[in-house]
């Protein structure tokens, strides 16, 4: 169990099915199977857009549609199904941010869309596929999650699974979302690739951030109780939760693909980067403690106790 079980959980915080359409914009934090299609592009030497233009609606799919959560009532429910679960994760987000970002960075919290879907979804960014995994869109600030991600973690990349590895994913995407806020998203499309360029700083950033909702989630009271939303956090919880970093680092990725381990390749960090970063959020719960961008060593957070 994870979450109190007590809490109401709004239903209408999320939407199901259709996006806003065709777009413009970059979006980030896509799963583990885009990646190893763009990371194999890479290797090979090919065009990345050519591989993206696959996951970005270049077909004749259906969009899928995900079924409205009317079945989440409570955090026991949360605590059942995971369309629930992410429903009040994102509640459990909300809550934190609104609190936390403006009293640490003076920067207004506005919550973000979240939208279920399965199949393919038109987003602000374009048109993407399940085979992205979750990925937030700047252009329409929407996070977009196809549950069946959380299972595909466990099966094929090899993470424990637990409730607080699928709430670490979640906790990812409104990172990028919180990097939106305050005007650092861009970093990551001036840098796109390679051991420290700007999109692996801005994807440990956002498993910072995941850390920092994780810290303050079983300790600051959910709106309109006197209780947190998560129940205290476990050994076992975190490790559930750096097992899934693990699973999406780039070259635990690389290395499931057959590839060999290409640094210059990499969008996302490795996989002991991106555990340090998330445990560099978790230990201190401040954004300060995030700054990837002017870290001198990627592989040592510079305010990481262990």
């Amino acid at each position: 169990m994870t979450f109190n079980e007590g809490l109401q959980i709004d239903p209408d915080r999320v939407s199901s099915g259709g996006g806003p359409g065709m777009g413009g914009g970059i979006a980030l934090g896509g799963g583990a199977l885009g990646i190893i299609a763009l990371i194999a592009t890479l290797l090979l030497g090919g065009d990345p857009g050519s591989i993206l233009g696959q996951f970005t609606g270049a077909d004749s799919q259906q969009q899928g549609t995900a079924q409205t959560p009317e079945h989440c009532k409570t955090g026991a429910d949360a605590n059942k199904y995971v369309d629930c679960r992410v429903v009040l994760t994102v509640q459990s987000l909300d809550s934190v941010w609104n609190t936390e970002l403006p009293k640490q960075t003076r920067k207004r919290y506005v919550e973000p869309k979240v939208q279920l879907f399965s199949g393919v979804i038109n987003t602000g960014c374009g048109r993407a596929s399940s085979a992205v995994g979750p990925f937030y869109c700047p252009a329409d600030q929407t996070a977009y999650f196809d549950t069946s991600f959380f299972q595909e973690l466990k099966d094929r990349f090899g993470a424990t699974g637990g409730p607080l590895a699928e709430e670490y994913v979640v906790a990812h995407e409104f990172g990028h979302h919180i990097q939106n806020l305050l005007g650092d998203l861009g970093r990551a499309q001036r840098d796109p690739r390679g051991p420290e360029s700007g999109a692996v700083r801005t994807e440990l950033q956002a498993d910072c951030y995941a850390g920092v909702w994780a810290y303050w989630a079983d300790k600051l009271p959910a709106p309109g109780s006197s209780e947190p939303f998560l129940k205290p956090l476990t050994r076992d919880q975190i490790r559930d939760a750096l097992s899934a970093a693990a699973a999406v680092g780039d070259d635990h990725i690389q290395k499931s693909s057959g590839a060999r381990v290409n640094p210059e390749a990499w969008t996302h960090g490795s996989s002991e980067q991106r555990q340090k970063w998330f445990l560099a959020g978790y230990q201190t719960g401040q954004v300060t403690s995030c700054d990837t961008y002017n870290a001198r060593d990627l592989d040592n957070p510079p305010t990481l106790k262990l």
